[in-house]
C-alpha cells in the first residue's frame, strides 16, 4: 500500500476520461459538456482548508452540474491524541487533555470526564452544592458562546455578515465572564473530581447579573434579523432535511434530533448535577430542516439564561461555601492566589502548605505529582452538550491513572447525516447543512 493512497476518493489518472480544464468561462458551458453524456460525474474536494467546513473538515462531493450526488466525510485532519494522552497522566491532570476537545465548549468535556472518576470514586453525593451550582452556571454560559459560535458562522457562511459579528461580539462577553471565574477564555481544566478549582472571586455575580441583562436585549436582535428574513429562510427551509426515523438510525441528537418534533434533552430525561431543580423547558421544532435546528439555538439561549439566572440567585446564598469535596486525599490542595509581586502564589499559601506539618507537606506533594488512587471499575456519564449527547467511558484498573478514557463526542456522530442530508440537493445547500450540525473537528477527531 502506498503512502499516498487516498481512502475516501476512488485512484484515477487525469488523462483516463474526459478532462476539463476551467479557466472562468460560464459555468453552464462546462455543465452542458457534461451532460452530454449522462454518464460523467465531477468529483469536487470541498475543505480541509476551507472556510465553510467548520475546521478541518473534508468534503468529497459528486456532482452532476451543481446538484450532489454522492457526499462522504473525510476526517482525521486534527487528530491529537488525546485520549492515549490522558492514559500517561492522572486523574485531575486529565482534565487538562479533554478540555481542548471540543474546543467550542470546553467545560462540558471537563464536566462528562469528572462526572465519571466521581462514579468511580464513589463520591457523587459528596460534591458541595456551591460546585455543583458553578458546573451548573459555567455550562449554561457555555452553551449560550457554542450556541452564537453556531449561528454566527452559520450566518456568515450564507452572506449574513450581521448575524456573524454580533454573534462573536456576545461570545466575547462570555469569554470575558470565563475569564474572570477560571482566569483563562478557553482550556480551562477547571471542573475537577470532587468540585471545581476555586470559589468564585469578588464581583464575579455582580458581572454575571450584568451580562444576564444585557442578554435580554441583544438576543431578540438574532430573531429580528433572521426569524422572517425571506433570504434568510429561503436558503434553511427544507434544507439539511431529516426526519426522527433517520436520527435514531444514526443516533443523531442534540438540536438535530430535537428540530423532528421529539423532546430529547438529558438535562430532562436523565438529570445530573441538580438540573432537576432548574426551571427550564426543552426547545423542540417540526421541521425537520436546517431552520428548525436554528430555531431551536435561538430559543436554547434563552433556556440558558433562565437558567444562568437562577445559578446566580442560588450562589448568593451560598457565600464561603465549600467548593470541593472534603475528604483531602482527593481534594485538589492548592488555592491559587497572586502573590504581592503580581507573581506565583502568595506567601500565606506557601505557608499554610508547608508551615502546617512534615505529613502535611509530603501529603501535598503527593497529591500533586502522583495524585489519588481510583477504585478499579469502569463507568460511562452521559451529559447534554450544545450539539448533543457527550459521554465519558471511564476505565480504571486501580492505579493513579486511567486505564483507559474514550469519548462519545456528539460532532463525530451527528457528521453521519452528511450525506443523507446533502445528496440531491445544491453545492451551495451543503453549506448550510453542515452549518446545521454544528460539527466541531477537535472532538470528532480527539
Amino acid at each position: 500500500m502506498t503512502t499516498d493512497q487516498d481512502f475516501y476518493a476512488a485512484p484515477g489518472d487525469t488523462s483516463q476520461g474526459r478532462v476539463f480544464t476551467v479557466t472562468g468561462q460560464d459555468w453552464d458551458s462546462i455543465t452542458q459538456s457534461i451532460g452530454e453524456s449522462a454518464e460523467e460525474r465531477v468529483v469536487v474536494n470541498m475543505g480541509p482548508q476551507h472556510p465553510s467546513t467548520h475546521g478541518v473538515l473534508r468534503l468529497i462531493l459528486e456532482l452532476e452540474g451543481e446538484t450532489v450526488t454522492e457526499a462522504r466525510c473525510g476526517i482525521g485532519y486534527l487528530h491529537t491524541g488525546i485520549e492515549k494522552n490522558m492514559e500517561y497522566r492522572s486523574w485531575v491532570q486529565g482534565t487538562t487533555f479533554c478540555t481542548r476537545m471540543d474546543y467550542l465548549s470546553p467545560f462540558f468535556n471537563e464536566m462528562a470526564y469528572v462526572l465519571g472518576v466521581e462514579r468511580l470514586l464513589d463520591i457523587e453525593d459528596e460534591v458541595p452544592e456551591k460546585a455543583q451550582v458553578m458546573r451548573v452556571l459555567l455550562m449554561e454560559l457555555n452553551r449560550i458562546s457554542s450556541h452564537l459560535v453556531c449561528i454566527a458562522t452559520g450566518g456568515m457562511e450564507i452572506g449574513a455578515l450581521t448575524v456573524m459579528t454580533i454573534g462573536f461580539r456576545e461570545r466575547e462577553l462570555v469569554l470575558d465572564l470565563f475569564e474572570l471565574i477560571t482566569g483563562l477564555r478557553m482550556n480551562h481544566a477547571f471542573i475537577r473530581p470532587g468540585g471545581v478549582a476555586q470559589d468564585l472571586p469578588p464581583g464575579a455575580l455582580d458581572e454575571i447579573r450584568d451580562f444576564i441583562a444585557l442578554m435580554k436585549k441583544r438576543l431578540p436582535e438574532y430573531a429580528a434579523l433572521c426569524n422572517a428574513n425571506p433570504i434568510f429562510k429561503g436558503r434553511l427551509e427544507g434544507v439539511g432535511h431529516l426526519d426522527l426515523a433517520g436520527c435514531m438510525a444514526l443516533g443523531l441528537t442534540g438540536p438535530v434530533l430535537r428540530s423532528t418534533g421529539y423532546a430529547w434533552d438529558l438535562r430532562k430525561t436523565q438529570p445530573y448535577s441538580g438540573y432537576e431543580d432548574y426551571d427550564f423547558e426543552v426547545q423542540t421544532w417540526d421541521t425537520c430542516d436546517s431552520y428548525g435546528r436554528f430555531r431551536i439555538r435561538l430559543n436554547e439561549m434563552w433556556e440558558s439564561l433562565k437558567i444562568v439566572e437562577q445559578c446566580t440567585n442560588r450562589l448568593a446564598g451560598l457565600e464561603g461555601a465549600p467548593v470541593m469535596v472534603g475528604d483531602k486525599k482527593i481534594a485538589w490542595p492548592s488555592q491559587l492566589a497572586i502573590g504581592s509581586d503580581g507573581m506565583g502564589n502568595s506567601l500565606d499559601h506557601i505557608r499554610h502548605i508547608m508551615g502546617e506539618s512534615m505529613e502535611a507537606l509530603i501529603h501535598h506533594f503527593k497529591l500533586v505529582t502522583e495524585g489519588f488512587r481510583v477504585p478499579a471499575g469502569q463507568a460511562y456519564v452521559p451529559i447534554e452538550s450544545p450539539r448533543g449527547e457527550l459521554g465519558a467511558h471511564v476505565v480504571s484498573d486501580g492505579g493513579t491513572r486511567p486505564f483507559r478514557a474514550h469519548f462519545r463526542d456528539p460532532s463525530f456522530t451527528n457528521l453521519q447525516a452528511t450525506s443523507v442530508m446533502s445528496e440531491g440537493g445544491m453545492v451551495a445547500d451543503v453549506i448550510v447543512a453542515i452549518a446545521s450540525i454544528d460539527p466541531v473537528m477537535g472532538g470528532v477527531d480527539r
